[in-house]
C-alpha cells in the first residue's frame, strides 16, 4: 500500500477543482478538436490530430495522477492541530540567521509544495526540521545548500 500524503483542506479543494475541470471542461474541448481534425480527412499527415491525440493522453495522465494522489492523501483537519506548534497548514516567520533577513513560509504537503509562492513541503529538510517548534525556538537544518540556521519567530494559521 503507498504512504499516506498530507495535505491541506486548500491543497485538496485545488486539485479536486482541477481534477473536475479536466474531466468535465477540457476532455470536451479535447474530443473537439479531434472530432475537427478527422473532419479534414487524411489523419496520416494531419498535425492538428496528433497535437490533439497527444494533449489527451497529457490530459488522461494528469487524471490518473491527480486520482492516485487523492487515494492516498490524509486531509489536516484544523481542530486537531495545536495551533501554537508548526504543522501541516501553519504559516511560519521566520529569522535567516546568515543572510540577516526574515523569511515567510507556509507548511504543506509535498504535492502542494511551489517555492516560488512561499509553499514548502512537510517533507523537505526545513519544513521536517519545522513540524512540531514553535515560536522562539530555534533550529539547524542541513540543506542542498550547506547548513541553515533559522529563529521562529511567529507562528500562524
Amino acid at each position: 500500500m503507498a504512504e499516506k500524503r498530507l495535505m491541506t483542506t486548500e491543497g485538496l479543494e485545488a486539485l479536486q477543482n482541477e481534477l473536475t475541470d479536466l474531466k468535465v471542461v477540457r476532455r470536451k474541448e479535447i474530443a473537439q478538436k479531434i472530432k475537427e481534425a478527422r473532419e479534414q480527412g487524411d489523419l496520416s499527415e494531419n498535425a492538428e490530430y496528433d497535437a490533439a491525440k497527444d494533449e489527451q493522453r497529457d490530459i488522461e495522465a494528469r487524471i490518473e495522477e491527480i486520482e492516485a494522489i487523492l487515494k492516498n492523501s490524509e486531509v489536516i483537519l484544523e481542530e486537531e492541530i495545536d495551533k501554537d506548534k508548526i504543522n501541516l497548514g501553519s504559516t511560519v516567520k521566520l529569522f535567516d540567521v546568515e543572510f540577516d533577513e526574515e523569511v515567510t513560509y507556509k507548511i504543506v504537503g509535498s504535492t502542494e509544495a511551489n517555492s516560488l509562492k512561499g509553499k514548502i513541503s512537510n517533507e523537505s529538510p526545513i519544513g521536517k526540521a519545522l513540524i512540531g517548534k514553535k515560536a522562539g525556538d530555534a533550529i539547524k537544518v542541513e540543506t542542498p545548500g550547506g547548513e541553515a540556521e533559522y529563529k521562529i519567530l511567529e507562528v500562524s494559521r
